[in-house]
């Protein structure tokens, strides 16, 4: 079996090489081409996405690599193993030296997000490391989560992916369901968040991709939280790709989520 609490950890370093490498904005921001998602590949992007396949090429591992900047890619014989890196959730922080950006990862035997059997976030800025097992929890470091859950009521919200546009439009519909609103810019970091109980919310205001949310959605699941892909459910049945095909709703409870979905598509 692959030891992939292991390989995550050493990717954590080898990012972490490269943003001694490229100190600052000016290094970091430039672009240097265009990503499979669609996005702009900017240096520290593309920088870290090369180190973390070489440390995967390492592993000797047959399975299919779906990642931010590269797309798909076969290891190996490929086969029914599937492996979700975003290099770093929450690159425009990052390029500025926010220090709010995480890697993620998630792994997968099969397709779809009920395939996803291991998820790892590092967040940079704290040095926290969230872990889950599908079947066994979910944990920051080697404290299991659960002890605190988030409110029956929304005190705090995340809103991630949010163009001022976007918040404009959609920061009304949230009135009497949310009392206050944070925007974070690490949508990774923020469901972990929910899953330890720091915020009682979580929306993504644009269509999330699985290299977005794979890992940390099983944080929240193990937790027993809710999260849903209002513009395209069930959520299990989300394909682990590239596409974005659905905004996220995520709470302590299906209630709320319910509503924040409802709001979001409203």
């Amino acid at each position: 079996m692959t030891d992939w609490l292991t390989i995550c950890r050493a990717a954590v370093e080898d990012v972490r090489g490269v943003l001694t490498e490229l100190p600052t904005r000016v290094e970091r921001e430039p672009v240097v081409g265009a990503g499979q998602g669609g996005d702009d590949t900017v240096a520290i992007d593309a920088a870290s996405e090369a180190a973390i396949v070489r440390r995967l090429e390492t592993t000797g591992a047959d399975f299919t690599l779906i990642s931010e900047e590269l797309g798909e890619r076969a290891f190996g014989s490929g086969g029914p193993t599937h492996v979700v890196v975003d290099p770093i959730d929450g690159s425009l922080n990052a390029k500025r030296g926010i220090p709010f950006f995480a890697l993620s990862v998630a792994v997968a035997e099969g397709a779809t997000m009920d395939d996803v059997h291991f998820g790892y976030v590092y967040d940079f800025g704290t040095g926290e490391e969230w872990t889950a097992e599908h079947g066994s929890g979910a944990f920051l470091g080697t404290e299991r989560l659960g002890a605190v859950r988030p409110k029956d009521e929304i005190e705090i919200l995340s809103f991630e992916a949010t163009l001022t546009s976007s918040v404009a439009e959609k920061a009304a519909q949230m009135v009497g369901l949310a009392y206050r609103l944070r925007i974070m810019g690490s949508l990774a970091i923020s469901l972990c968040h929910l899953a330890a109980g720091r915020v009682d919310g979580v929306v993504s205001l644009k269509a999330a991709r699985s290299v977005d949310i794979a890992a940390a959605q099983l944080l929240v699941r193990e937790h027993g939280l809710c999260i849903e892909l209002p513009d395209a459910p069930p959520f299990g049945a989300a394909p682990l790709d590239l596409e974005g095909r659905s905004r996220v709703a995520a709470a302590g409870n299906r209630q709320l989520c319910s509503l924040l979905a409802r709001a979001l598509t409203s």
